[in-house]
């Protein structure tokens, strides 16, 4: 990947100075918190609290910036939450089998190759990727399935993660692990020319490849790039959890519920904000309203869920405000 001078997007051109959107939008943030604060009886704002927040973000925060570069080039695939469980079965194998070596490495193969897999399927046919997306959930589901009911991988499946084994999911480590892909992701999205040419996909297939963009070498990049990115994301996942459970029937497809709702509004924010700052700021923002919601008593599940929905809804129209014609 060669480093590319920044080009200024339309986004930036609406908002020539994002670090001062950015500090309003912390201001707002913080106002809000304390009014959280005073309707949850001051237990939002304590110390245990919020870490629970922030740890909780974090595996979230991965999926979302794996999605960035998804999205950023045109393409929906709705197998990332099977692959996430695949990945995390990965991650407990080779952990116990090799530490924290084999934590991190088995997380990381796993997702990134099912992840290039996919992209590969996305480039070779003339499948649309939704389609192929929901047909490879089933198929990963499947594998899960199998590696949970066969005699020999079986054990393998039900172990629980060593608690020696789990302190990536525990701040501040999982936090160091968020500034370090909040660099990388920052870095490849905006500063190199894989990243360049990812956007240039997403906007026109054609008019990329007319101007000599090599389409086919560039999905591949974006499945191992977003695939990098889901293999985190399940290594932490799995260090807090200690243990995955299969889904089956397209259920994976809500595991991701939340980096999509993510991803929704650091979209919207786009406008004024880097995609990539923003993703971590809307991991904050959604997991408060959850947490405050379940201070509040509100049953988790579908509940939470449509609060979360309006919150979208609220948000999403807000944000579209004064665009006019077909909003994509």
């Amino acid at each position: 990947m060669q480093t590319v001078k920044p080009i200024k997007s339309t986004s930036q051109e609406k908002h020539q100075n994002p670090v001062i959107f950015v500090l309003i939008l912390i201001a707002a943030i913080v106002v809000i918190s304390v009014i959280f604060n005073v309707i949850a009886g001051g237990k939002f704002l304590q110390g245990s609290n919020l870490a629970i927040i922030i740890s909780h973000t974090v595996w979230p925060i991965f999926v979302a910036w794996g999605l960035c570069f998804l999205f950023a080039c045109g393409y929906t695939d709705l197998s990332i939450g099977a692959i996430l469980v695949l990945g995390s079965f990965a991650t407990t194998i080779f952990g116990n089998w090799l530490g924290y070596p084999g934590v991190i490495l088995g997380g990381l193969i796993a997702s990134t190759l099912l992840v290039f897999i996919n992209f590969n399927i996305f480039a070779f046919t003339k499948i649309p990727s939704w389609i192929a997306g929901i047909s490879l959930a089933m198929i990963y589901e499947a594998m899960a399935v199998f590696l949970k009911v066969n005699k020999t991988t079986s054990p393998l499946i039900y172990a629980e993660m060593d608690k020696n084994l789990r302190i990536l999911g525990q701040l501040p480590w999982s936090a160091l692990l968020v500034v370090v892909g909040f660099i990388a992701a920052y870095f490849i999205y905006n500063r190199t020319t894989v990243g360049l040419n990812i956007r240039a996909l997403g906007g026109n297939k054609d008019v990329a490849k007319a101007l000599g963009i090599n389409v086919l070498k560039t999905l591949l990049w974006v499945g191992i790039i977003c695939g990098l990115f889901i293999g985190v994301a399940a290594f932490v996942q799995e260090s807090i959890a200690g243990r995955t459970t299969v889904k089956t029937g397209l259920t994976s497809i809500y595991v991701v519920f939340q980096p999509l709702a993510i991803i929704l509004l650091a979209q919207i924010l786009q406008k004024r904000l880097n995609i990539i700052i923003a993703v971590p700021i809307c991991a904050v923002i959604i997991f408060a309203i959850f947490n405050l919601l379940t201070i509040l008593g509100v049953p988790s599940g579908t509940l939470q869920e449509a609060f979360l929905g309006a919150f979208l809804i609220a948000f999403g129209i807000f944000g579209q405000k004064g665009v006019k014609g077909v909003v994509k």
